[in-house]
This record gives structure tokens, sequence and C-alpha cells, in this order.
């Protein structure tokens, strides 16, 4: 079984649905889940907001954020995780989120291949736990992206398991 359908597989079985909130991988995480039957069972809804505007203006990222921390840091990407959760019309209980460089930065930013990622999970009493982390990716502009969105796919699971045990139990979830 490959990621995405481990991740289907995943979020399907505990009933969570899911928000992707992407930069730099351009709606790629979405697309990845959209390509396993069964999918629509757990994908909510996904934001791709690449400029700063969108940043601001669809996901509730602050300006001050983006300045004092750049569009590349996991700050950002915490922000847009939030802010994708916090949207209406948003049924979400998980959302993902990815920011930047799949090529080289201007000078003094950060080195090519660097992504930030968060994964933010609703409680059932609306509570929000954000994780977040920062890798380097090898290659191309492309490769760079596609290994960004398996990556962000592949640690949903992981951080689930980091949430409190009366978290993590569907008995103790409410249906949004």
């Amino acid at each position: 079984m490959d990621i995405p359908e481990q991740v289907v597989s995943f979020l399907t079985s505990r009933r969570l649905k899911l928000a992707t909130a992407e930069s730099c991988t351009g709606g790629q995480i979405a697309s990845y889940l959209a390509g396993v039957p069964g999918s629509g069972a757990c994908l909510d809804v996904g934001f791709v907001s690449y400029s700063p505007s969108g940043k601001a203006g669809f996901l509730g990222v602050s300006e001050t954020t983006m300045e004092k921390f750049g569009l590349t840091s996991e700050e950002v990407a915490r922000e847009m995780a939030k802010g994708a959760l916090r949207q209406e019309g948003c049924c979400a209980d998980v959302a993902v989120s990815n920011t930047g460089l799949a090529d080289a930065a201007p000078e003094g930013g950060p080195p090519a291949g660097t992504q930030c990622f968060a994964w933010s999970f609703r409680t059932g009493n609306s509570e929000l736990f954000t994780f977040a982390e920062t890798r380097q990716f090898p290659g191309e502009r492309n490769d760079v992206r596609s290994a960004a969105a398996l990556y962000a796919l592949s640690r949903i699971e992981h951080y689930f398991n980091q949430l409190p045990r009366a978290q993590r139990e569907p008995s103790q979830r409410t249906t949004p």
C-alpha cells in the first residue's frame, strides 16, 4: 500500500476528515489523496495559498508572522493549518499545511528544498493541537514538491498518535 492509500485507510478508519493548506506543493497533497478510491470519505477541503496575500486573506496568517519569521517558516505553516480548520464550511478534524522553497532562495534565504510543515488536529472539544517541522528535500523543483507532499501525508498518523489518548479515541470525538 502506498502513502496516499495508507492515509485514506487511516483517516477513514478513524472517521477523520482532512483539510490541506498548501503553498509550495500547490495542491499536490490533496491531489494525491483524491487519486485514491474512497478518498471522498476523508478529504474535506483543500486551500492553495501561494502568495502572502492569499495566506493572510484566506487562511488568516498574520502579516506580522510572515514578516518576522518569513514565508518559509514553521510559524507560518502552523497558522496556515490552524486557519484551514477555522474556515467557515470546513468540517475537517485534521489539517496539514506546507510552505517552502522548491528552487533556490534569494541570497540569505533558506536553502533550496527547504519545506515547513504543520499538522493541526481539532479535538472533540474543538481544541487545536498543532505540530510543526522543517525538512530539506533534494532534487529538481517538481521532485521537491512531490517529496514534500508525500512527506506531509506520511506524518499524519505519527502526529495523531502524539495527541493525548483521550483526544485520539473516536468515541471521544464529536462529529462536526
